[in-house]
C-alpha cells in the first residue's frame, strides 16, 4: 500500500512537470506571437501618424495627457525590423511606444517610453537627462521641452567649441591658457549657469561638422563667428554682440598702396587667407586676379605679411588692430572701411531653443548693465 501511494506520488509529480512545462512553453510563445502582433499593429499605426505619436500598447490607444520621456535603450531604432525590440522593451517596462517619421531620412524612428504625470515635470526631466535625450514631450499641450540647460547644469560643464587662433577673441596659448574677449564671454554664460567652462578645440575647415557632430561634441562654438544666411539655413546663431567686417593687413611701407579691393585684386598682390572661413571665402569671391595663398594657421598669417612672403592678409575690424599694436611691421589701412559690415554671435545647432533663448537673453543684459561694453574696452574693441 505505501508502495502504491508512492507510485500515485510519483505520478501526480510528474503529470504536474509535464503540464508547467507545457504551460511556459505556450505562454512563452503566446508571449512571441503577442509581440509581433503589437509591433505590426503599432507599423500599421505609424503610417497612418507620420507626424508623430505615442502609443498605450495595452489599449492601442494614444494618452491624453502625460509627459513623454525616452529610454536610452532603443535610442535610435527605426523600421519596421527594429521594432519588435523597441515593442519588448516597452512591454517589460512601461507599455508605451513613441514614434515619428523624420523627414530627413524618410525612416520611422521608434522608442520605448516613460509617461510621467504632468505635475512631475522635474522628475521628468531628470530622466530625460539620465537617459540622454534631447528634449521630452507633454502631451496634453503637444509641446516639446528641451533639456539642453538641465544636461549642461547636471553635467556641471558648459562644453564650448573655439579654434583658439583669434586674437584678440579667443586665443590658446601653448600652455592650454585660452583667453580673449569670447573666451570672457564664454566664461559668464558658465557662470551664469552655475556650472564650469571646459574648451574643445575647434577649426575653421571643420567648424560646421563640429557643431553638428553627433554625439554632440560641445555646446555651442564662440570664436569670432559671423552671423551669415548661410550658416543659419543650417544652425542657428545667437543675436549679435560684436560689430565686424572684412579689411586688410599688409606691410607699413605698402599703406599707400591699397586704398580699395581694386587695388588688391591684382595678378601682382599675394594675398593669404586662413581656410574654411569667411575669410577664404571672401577673398576667392571678390579677387579672382589676386594670387590667393591658403595657409593653414590663421595667428601665423600676420607675421608671415610682415616678413615678406604675402602683401595682404584678409581679416577682420576685430583682429586686425590687435595685430598693428603688436607689431610694427603692419598696418591696416583700411580699418575705417571694412568691405563688409556684419555681427559677430555664437554658434549651435538648431533646435537648442532654451539654450538659444538664455545666451540671447544674457546678451541684452549684458547690453543694458554695461558689462558688454566694459569687455569690449579691456580688449580694445569697438
Amino acid at each position: 500500500m505505501l508502495a502504491k501511494s508512492r507510485l500515485l506520488s510519483l505520478t501526480a509529480i510528474s503529470l504536474f512537470l509535464v503540464l508547467t512545462l507545457s504551460s511556459c512553453f505556450s505562454n512563452k510563445h503566446v508571449a512571441t506571437a503577442n509581440k509581433e502582433t503589437t509591433a505590426e499593429q503599432v507599423w500599421t499605426y505609424s503610417l497612418s501618424h507620420p507626424e508623430g505619436f505615442t502609443i498605450d500598447l495595452s489599449t492601442m490607444t494614444e494618452p491624453a495627457e502625460g509627459i513623454s520621456v525616452a529610454y536610452a535603450a532603443t535610442q535610435g531604432c527605426h523600421s519596421r525590423e527594429a521594432l519588435d525590440s523597441v515593442v519588448s522593451h516597452a512591454i517589460k517596462h512601461n507599455g508605451f511606444v513613441g514614434g515619428w517619421l523624420d523627414t530627413t531620412d524618410s525612416l520611422y524612428y521608434f522608442d520605448s517610453t516613460r509617461i510621467f504625470p504632468e505635475d512631475s515635470l522635474e522628475a521628468a526631466k531628470k530622466f530625460g537627462v539620465e537617459n540622454g535625450q534631447i528634449a521630452i514631450f507633454v502631451i496634453s499641450e503637444g509641446r516639446e521641452i528641451r533639456l539642453d540647460i538641465d544636461r549642461i547644469q547636471q553635467r556641471g560643464v558648459l562644453l564650448v567649441g573655439t579654434t583658439g587662433d583669434y586674437r584678440p577673441l579667443s586665443f590658446v596659448e601653448n600652455d592650454s591658457v585660452y583667453w580673449g574677449f569670447e573666451i570672457d564671454m564664454a566664461a559668464e554664460i558658465a557662470r551664469n549657469l552655475g556650472v564650469d567652462v571646459e574648451f574643445v578645440s575647434t577649426s575653421w575647415p571643420t567648424l560646421t561638422n563640429d557643431v553638428l557632430a553627433e554625439p554632440q561634441t560641445f555646446d555651442f562654438a564662440i570664436s569670432g563667428i559671423t552671423i551669415t544666411d548661410e550658416r543659419l539655413q543650417i544652425m542657428a546663431m545667437s543675436e549679435g554682440y560684436l560689430e565686424n567686417g572684412k579689411t586688410i593687413l599688409c606691410r607699413v611701407e605698402d599703406t599707400t598702396a591699397f586704398h580699395s579691393l581694386s587695388d588688391i585684386d591684382k595678378a601682382e598682390v599675394r594675398v593669404m587667407v586662413n581656410p574654411g572661413g569667411m575669410n577664404e571665402k571672401f577673398a576667392k569671391e571678390n579677387l579672382t586676379n589676386s594670387t590667393i595663398i591658403v595657409y593653414p594657421v590663421n595667428e601665423e598669417i600676420p607675421s608671415l605679411v610682415a616678413q615678406g612672403d604675402a602683401d595682404v592678409m584678409i581679416t577682420e575690424i576685430t583682429e586686425a588692430p590687435w595685430y598693428v599694436q603688436n607689431d610694427p611691421r603692419l598696418a591696416a589701412p583700411l580699418l575705417n572701411k571694412p568691405f563688409t559690415h556684419g555681427e559677430i554671435g555664437i554658434l549651435m545647432r538648431k533646435g537648442q531653443n532654451d539654450l538659444l533663448q538664455y545666451v540671447n537673453n544674457l546678451i541684452h543684459k549684458m547690453k543694458e548693465d554695461g558689462s558688454l561694453q566694459k569687455l569690449k574696452e579691456k580688449y580694445e574693441l569697438k
